[in-house]
């Protein structure tokens, strides 16, 4: 990671997260009845309990509308759950207003064409290394990890780790 994107990291009060490609492998499963299913890792989730737990606020924001992101929402306590959102750029800047953080403060990590109006406004910007190569080219961090397999929680520790909140955080689970 260069010096910039830890700088950029460190800024960081308000973490938005993509859904689909993201917090999922990006595949789309539908049941018999036509619903959509989502299936998320564990370890992103409580990667972003953690992310939380340390003073960053954590926020969803996706183009698609899903019962399964509501809830998992709900499950890991992030108060913004955006679905259903066609232009990005406006429900961010929104967003902002309702958390009170600048842009430069606010990250965001998406994985399609829909997400750069985000990315290229955010102070940190974050694609899963299977997002197209000129989606990666405006991120200023690519995780390791595969999106919907550890990419959010390595982006969590990542911020508390430049924040310094990283190793207070493990040690709770110690106490």
């Amino acid at each position: 990671m260069t010096g910039d994107a830890l700088a950029r990291a460190k800024r960081v009060r308000l973490m938005i997260f993509d859904v689909d490609g993201v917090l999922t492998d990006g595949r789309l499963w539908y049941g018999p009845e036509g619903e959509t299913l989502k299936v998320f890792h564990v370890v992103d989730g409580h990667g972003m309990k953690m992310l939380a737990a340390s003073g960053v606020v954590t926020a969803l924001l996706s183009g698609r509308r899903s019962a399964a992101v509501e809830r998992r929402g709900a499950e890991l306590g992030i108060a913004h759950v955006l679905q259903g959102i066609e232009d990005k750029r406006p429900a961010f800047e929104r967003l902002l207003a309702q958390v009170g953080v600048s842009a430069e403060a606010a990250g965001f990590m998406g994985d399609e064409l829909v997400d750069l109006p985000v990315m290229t406004r955010c102070g940190f910007a974050c694609a899963p290394p299977e997002a197209p190569a000129f989606v990666r080219r405006h991120a200023h961090y690519l995780t390791r990890a595969p999106a919907g397999g550890g990419a959010v929680r390595e982006l969590c520790e990542l911020l508390m780790q430049a924040q310094g909140t990283l190793e207070a955080r493990l040690e709770a689970y110690l106490a």
